[in-house]
């Protein structure tokens, strides 16, 4: 995977190795550290390596509003009550539609396990570099690793971040997790996917289709973490945590610390996903975006760098299962129900990601790529 990258970033002709000819070697030379971030801000670096300085027009600029908030929606009682179930239907819906993110209290996952998996992810990161170098590696067939930005080579310019992930498939075998944070990624998972069938149910009741629709066609599998660990940075005016992109997801759950820096694009400006204790984030993936004919929005997000740290978030990513080509596309009940024509063709999860594993974060949306 690795050599494929750096060959694919060597020919692409926009790419940041043919901007500065040694960038390249700078990106190889990084890379085979295997250390990633958290090394360099150990070391007490106080000058941004270049390979992490983006340009101005991908920077924080103009300050985030204030007065916008992304909404918080409460769970209690939607599964025995009927009026808050509807209300909380209807509060999703206009979220999904409006801002693609919300955030979610009462939502049932015991405080414990997010924090124990926060813990656990910081537990991790917090190890010898010698010790998290073991699992260092971009193979897409590995199904627990630990790197500083999956797409190092395709960006113009690195993010302030190092990620351990795990693939929650068949073939994960639990001994290769870390005996630091094994279990709690376990309890995590398992309640995640509890949780994001929860959600599928109120999404689905959202857009006027049976409860079980979005998880009959196996919208809760494909589960995979990115426990993310933002080190202190030198320079944050230079550089991102995370670079705006949208999520190659149906669902996305994240959770993080009370640091913050999280933001979404909304109504052409940039706000801030101000942390509530014990929340769960809720963001739409373009692949629901899709399935829902834009009836859902799919929309950018990014993580500002921060001299403060670190900072710890993660993710777990509901991407469906790549089996027997299957076709998704916009659901026909809702293409019926409302009287209008598909905006995208059928495409399969292979496709897509095929189209996202060659591009990198702060690149335009994929839907592009899919519109009929």
């Amino acid at each position: 995977m690795a050599a494929t990258a750096v060959a694919a970033a060597a020919a692409a002709d926009n790419s940041a190795a043919e901007a500065v000819p040694d960038r390249l070697q700078e990106l190889l030379a990084f890379d085979a550290t295997k250390s990633g971030v958290k090394a360099l801000a150990d070391a007490g670096i106080t000058k941004l390596p270049r390979i992490f300085v983006h340009s101005p027009d991908e920077l924080p600029s103009p300050p985030s509003l204030a007065r916008l908030q992304v909404p918080v929606i409460d769970l209690r009682g939607v599964a025995d009550n009927s009026r808050r179930r509807k209300e909380a239907v209807e509060q999703i819906r206009d979220a999904s539609s409006s801002w693609g993110f919300f955030q979610l209290v009462n939502h049932g996952v015991p405080p414990q396990i997010l924090e124990g998996m926060l813990q656990g992810s910081r537990r991790f990161h917090e190890l010898r570099k010698e010790v998290k170098a073991k699992l260092y590696g971009r193979d897409i067939k590995q199904n627990v690793k630990y790197v500083c930005n999956y797409d190092l080579f395709f960006s113009r310019a690195a993010n302030w971040r190092d990620t351990f992930s795990c693939n929650f498939v068949a073939t994960l075998n639990p001994q290769d997790i870390p005996d630091v944070c094994r279990e709690e990624v376990l309890a995590y998972g398992k309640h995640m996917l509890g949780l994001a069938e929860s959600v599928y149910e109120l999404l689905s009741e959202a857009l006027g289709l049976n409860p079980s629709h979005l998880k009959s066609i196996n919208l809760s599998k494909g589960q995979f973490m990115s426990a993310h660990y933002y080190p202190p940075c030198p320079e944050p005016e230079l550089t991102l945590g995370t670079s705006k992109h949208c999520d190659p997801s149906f669902l996305t759950l994240l959770i993080e610390d009370e640091l913050g820096g999280l933001q979404v694009r909304h109504e052409g400006h940039w706000v801030d996903v101000s942390p509530v204790p014990g929340a769960v984030v809720v963001n739409i993936g373009d692949l629901l975006q899709i399935i829902s004919n834009d009836k859902f929005k799919s929309v950018q997000h990014r993580v500002l760098a921060n001299q403060r740290g670190p900072r710890l978030s993660v993710a777990m990513f509901f991407t469906g299962v790549r089996e027997d080509n299957y076709l998704y596309g916009p659901i026909k009940e809702i293409l019926l129900s409302e009287n209008e024509a598909p905006k995208y063709r059928e495409i399969t999860l292979e496709e897509y990601f095929q189209v996202f594993a060659t591009r990198g974060l702060g690149t335009e949306s994929l839907l592009s790529h899919f519109t009929l």
